[in-house]
């Protein structure tokens, strides 16, 4: 018989190592490799011959569709996450930092769903009885037949599962918690947690009952433990936010039955999380419309438009290399919009400092906000107020064009449901909704959005800087 061969596993990243080392070389973090058997105690051992295989039936891809049946909450935003609710037999993986409100969330949409008549059974791994009763209290979730449990062995959960109704919804919190017998590491170990979660995914498939695990993320905001996980679940949520702000973010990051780029944005209070049915209020709640550096992007999130404030601060600066600090956006997309304002316009940046916001904590991933994120800088610079009824968005390519980008109409009705009346473009936009009484004006290249700004008071400020 071979000898079973030992493998060292990364526990913060699931990278495989030939030996022992205090760094792994694919994270780059201290002292998280682990010696583990390579087979976790699952399987036929080595040298045993496997059983030989059976063939499946095969099918053409014409024929009839089913939609996925699905549970529906009474929460619209996490309905428009999932993609319409939580689909029978499905496993959705829902990660965020310590406290952000995972737990929270799930308790309500617990309690939601059992007073519509669905079986939901909330298996705990972290908490007690008594502190999940606690929460369930200061939710007004009490009163509801939500079943409980504070168990982390796996083979225990599954025998509880399969005792009397078959359950409409399981969560499991979380599953850095979950042990099982066949695998002999310790818990939050890669191996327990590959173990676990396949062992909840098989009862889900097998049952047709909705299974919801929860996971903690690392420093990096990634799901912490091998990320295998994610493509074993059906679904994978993150929930977002800045402890420091009242509002969190969940966003789609994959979804088998539905979008992958939706986002559902909820309000923190002492009653629990609060449905802000329209974002864009939110994180224009406080804007100082007279303060240059300030403009404001109409940005697409999904389906749904999202009105929100970049904000940018040129100052000169007494080091010699300039700092370029960013909250929200990409640090080199910045590095870009700088080097072509140079390039192309004129506008030189090598000494001073420049800082961008996102105003709320909110994060912004896609390009089309190229423009806004100019326009608050040349603003910035030149010292000039941007008009308060005016939102931006467009992507700047390298030579200096402003290219246009999709979902224009979408963009324009929410900016004018939200009282904006005007709107800088790319000139080769289309679909701009008819009959509007807006003033969408249109710019072809970069140095014209520098020239607008810089006029618009009748003096050219910026020509002071280069």
């Amino acid at each position: 018989m071979a000898k079973a061969r030992t493998q060292f596993i990364c526990q913060n990243c699931g990278a495989v190592h030939n030996r022992w080392a205090g760094k792994c070389d694919n994270c780059g973090e201290w002292n998280t490799i682990v010696e583990e058997d390579p087979m976790g105690g699952i399987g036929s051992g080595p040298g045993k011959t496997p059983k030989k295989g059976r063939p499946v039936a095969l099918t053409a891809l014409s024929g009839e569709i089913e939609e996925a049946p699905r549970i529906h909450t009474a929460m619209s935003e996490l309905d428009r996450t999932l993609g319409g609710g939580f689909v029978r037999g499905s496993a959705v993986l829902i990660g965020g930092d310590p406290g952000i409100g995972k737990s929270t969330l799930l308790m309500q949409a617990a309690a939601a769903l059992a007073r519509r008549g669905h079986r939901i059974i909330y298996v705990s791994g972290e908490e007690a009885v008594a502190q999940v009763r606690l929460r369930a209290q200061r939710l007004a979730a009490a009163d509801t037949d939500v079943m409980l449990a504070a168990e982390t062995n796996v083979e225990d959960i599954l025998a509880t599962l399969a005792e009397g109704k078959r359950p409409d919804l399981v969560i499991i919190d979380s599953i850095q918690t979950l042990w099982s017998e066949l695998a002999d590491s310790a818990p939050g170990t890669v191996t327990q947690v590959r173990t676990g979660v396949q062992s909840m995914i098989r009862f889900a498939k097998q049952t047709g009952a909705a299974m919801v695990l929860v996971g903690h993320v690392t420093k990096d905001g990634q799901i912490a433990g091998p990320r295998v996980v994610e493509h074993m679940v059906d679904a994978v949520l993150y929930f977002e936010g800045d402890r420091g702000h009242h509002y969190r973010i969940l966003r789609t990051v994959k979804n088998r039955f539905g979008p992958t780029d939706e986002i559902g944005v909820f309000e923190m209070s002492d009653r629990g999380l609060r449905e802000v049915a329209n974002p864009s209020e939110l994180f224009l709640g406080e804007r100082n419309e007279k303060s240059p550096g300030a403009a404001v992007f109409a940005g697409m999130e999904g389906t749904r438009p999202v009105l929100v404030e970049v904000q940018a601060l040129v100052a000169p600066t007494s080091l010699g290399t300039p700092r370029r600090a960013v909250v929200g956006w990409d640090s080199a997309r910045l590095s870009m919009i700088l080097a072509v304002l140079e390039a192309h316009c004129g506008v030189r940046l090598g000494q001073h400092d420049v800082y961008l916001n996102v105003a709320g904590g909110y994060r912004i991933s896609e390009p089309a906000a190229d423009l806004a994120v100019a326009s608050a800088l040349v603003s910035s610079l030149a010292g000039i107020a941007l008009p308060a009824d005016c939102v931006y968005f467009g992507e700047v390519s390298l030579s200096g064009a402003i290219r246009p980008v999709a979902h224009t109409a979408q963009r324009l009705k929410e900016a004018e449901k939200l009282g904006f009346s005007t709107a800088l473009l790319p000139s080769a936009s289309a679909e701009l909704p008819k009959g509007s009484g807006g003033r969408w004006n249109e710019v072809e290249s970069l140095p014209d959005l520098v020239a607008r700004i810089a006029g618009s008071k009748g003096a050219l400020r910026v020509e002071d800087e280069v």
